[in-house]
């Protein structure tokens, strides 16, 4: 009997430890993204990579763009709200 309960609290465990463990983090609303001055490029062809949204604990936090090397024959992509039935989720900006 207490291996059973034992396996059982095991298994509930396990459950919400992937379930906190998901690589999506709805919201009901998307947040604004703050205001703030592109600094000037620090080098010629310097390539603006947006700001993105980044899952902290257990909120969005704003992080501010950079400027990157331009990547042979690719364009960057910029991340966005994906709305869902769940709420929204933020898409994370990639180099195509």
């Amino acid at each position: 009997m207490k291996t059973i309960a034992k396996l059982g609290i095991v298994l509930a465990l396990t459950g919400s430890l992937f379930a906190s463990c998901s690589s999506q983090a709805y919201v009901t609303e998307r947040p604004i993204e703050p205001v703030y001055v592109r600094p000037v490029a620090p080098y010629p062809n310097a390539v603006w990579v947006p700001g993105e949204w980044v899952w902290r604990g257990n909120h969005y936090v704003y992080r501010q763009g950079f400027y990157a090397r331009p990547r042979y024959n690719r364009v960057y992509v910029q991340g966005h709200w994906q709305p869902t039935n769940r709420g929204y989720v933020w898409v994370r900006g990639y180099w195509r």
